[in-house]
């Protein structure tokens, strides 16, 4: 029996991938939901699982080929192990054996990503499904995953319920065999349910909730979970906390404040959208950071004249010998490296009572997104040249708006420089992002008359903004890592001089 295995849906609004790489070539023997190929997309990488044992016979979409969505990618000639796969859809399925049941497994979620939400169930227990018709969609930090069926026959229990968090290669649902044979598995599924809430505690929890349950030092019998059979998920552990924190004769706060009344007529013209996982997750650290540092804004202004002058005068040479534009972003990338060593703190995190000092900088460059404000980081960023940062900045800006950025280049950054100037903002106050102790907020290159030396001038002006961690940084250490960072813009030849 020949099985086609086909391109699996990619995710929202994604409809075509590139082959990246065969794990097997034709003639190798293969096991169900062993990885065949690998795809990538403008914004996650997918693997695609051997839908059936065999041995693999054509690969029809070779690598580098641009595929989209249900095309042919190969064809597998089934062995022994595929029969029961295959099966459910003739009479003689009927009996539907234990061993007939397949599991819906959480597919490769994409590079870094280890757990996503079931946002969506698209079946019901009891339903018939068709192989390849989609069963659920889950949501990651960074991209929307709809879940199809591996096989055809009945819904016969739905594990991972909306709002579940699942870990990669989870368990989300179970497929029976046959339809006249599985069609009684659905009220047993059914049934089981009053029975599994029954024994309340041996049901498993969420892992990530086991996690944030011994960070805030709670036990199981202090949660109340709000999942499956009484399953203790992330966000039951949260309001647990939040209630312990509060007064114990103030009621629990709620999620979130209510909303004020709307209007009938007014309600009609208003749309609600879910919240994306990304969107989720900036939140959610943005809040972090104004609940745990003391942050606090200094402000200073810096004369561009100098740096706009040289960028001037070498941008034709610069971009002819490394490929790439000069941009202002390499001299501040420069000034900051230059200032965190003179004030080491604001390059520093606070771990428990202790204050760890980085003796190196991973530059962080916020970067907005259609996803939303994404943070890469420049590693090692104090030892690269004014070139090697440009190409390291427009790489990474470059990914950031494809959506291919892994979370291992979000990570690990010591300290932030965020440009709202692009758009036009002549000052902001920019907030932390947590752990580090410090962020640099550029802004609008504006015309201003300035008095040099007795004499009104016209001068390029930024307004620079240094938010920073009061608990860790004093006010005269972010006065001073500023004002070094205006010295050297307004007389780039301190920089070369280390001075």
């Amino acid at each position: 029996m020949t099985i086609e295995v086909r391109v699996p849906t990619l995710g929202e609004s994604v409809t075509e991938a590139t082959v990246a790489t065969w794990f097997k070539k034709p003639g190798d023997t293969v096991a169900v939901d062993e990885m065949l190929c690998e795809l990538e997309t403008d914004k996650v990488t997918v693997e695609v699982p051997s839908p059936a044992a065999g041995v693999l016979g054509e690969i029809v979409a070779a690598e580098g080929e641009t595929v989209g969505v249900d095309a042919l990618l190969a064809t597998i000639q089934a062995g022994e192990g595929a029969a029961p796969a295959k099966a459910e859809a003739t009479p003689a399925a009927a009996p539907a054996a234990p061993g007939g049941s397949v599991d819906v497994m959480v597919p490769t979620l994409g590079e870094s990503v280890t757990e996503a939400t079931v946002s969506t169930w698209f079946k019901k227990v009891g339903d018939t499904v068709a192989q390849d018709e989609m069963l659920c969609e889950l949501e990651t930090d960074k991209v929307s995953v709809e879940v199809p069926a591996p096989a055809a026959g009945v819904l016969a229990e739905i594990l991972a319920p909306e709002g579940a968090t699942v870990e990669a290669n989870g368990k989300l649902a179970v497929i029976s065999g046959a339809e006249a044979g599985a069609a009684p598995a659905a009220p047993a599924a059914a049934a089981s349910a009053p029975a599994a809430a029954a024994t309340g505690k041996d049901v498993a929890n969420a892992p990530s909730a086991e996690k944030a349950m011994a960070e805030a030092g709670l036990s199981a019998d202090q949660v109340t979970g709000t999942g499956r059979d009484g399953r203790i998920m992330k966000e039951d552990v949260a309001r647990a906390v939040a209630t312990a924190a509060a007064p114990a004769a103030a009621a629990p706060a709620p999620a979130a404040a209510p909303r004020a009344p709307v209007a009938a007529e007014d309600a009609a013209r208003e749309e609600r959208v879910r919240m994306t996982r990304l969107r989720q997750t900036i939140a959610k650290r943005l809040k972090d950071a104004q609940n745990t540092a003391a942050i606090l804004t200094t402000y200073n202004e810096v004369d561009m004249t100098e740096v706009m002058a040289i960028r001037n005068q070498y941008k034709d040479q610069f971009e002819k010998k490394h490929g790439v534009r000069l941009g202002f972003m390499s001299f501040f990338t420069k000034a900051c490296c230059h200032a965190l060593k003179e004030v080491p703190e604001v390059n520093a995190e606070i771990d428990g009572n202790d204050i760890v000092y980085k003796n190196y900088v991973h530059m962080g460059v916020a970067a907005g997104t259609p996803q939303g404000l994404v943070v890469p980081v420049i590693r090692d960023a104090d030892r690269m040249s004014f070139a090697e940062i440009e190409k390291a900045i427009a790489e990474k800006g470059k990914r950031a708006r494809e959506g291919k950025l892994t979370m291992a280049e979000m990570q690990g950054g010591t300290f932030t420089i965020s440009n709202g100037g692009v758009y036009g903002s002549l000052m902001s106050s920019p907030i932390l992002n947590p752990p580090q102790s410090g962020i640099l907020g550029m802004h609008k290159i504006q015309e201003r008359p300035m008095v040099i030396n007795g004499e009104i001038k016209i001068r390029p002006m930024m307004y620079l903004a240094l938010s920073y961690d009061h608990r860790i940084v004093d006010g005269k250490g972010a006065v001073t890592f500023l004002v070094r960072v205006k010295e050297a813009l307004e007389d780039p030849r301190r920089l070369l001089m280390d001075l």
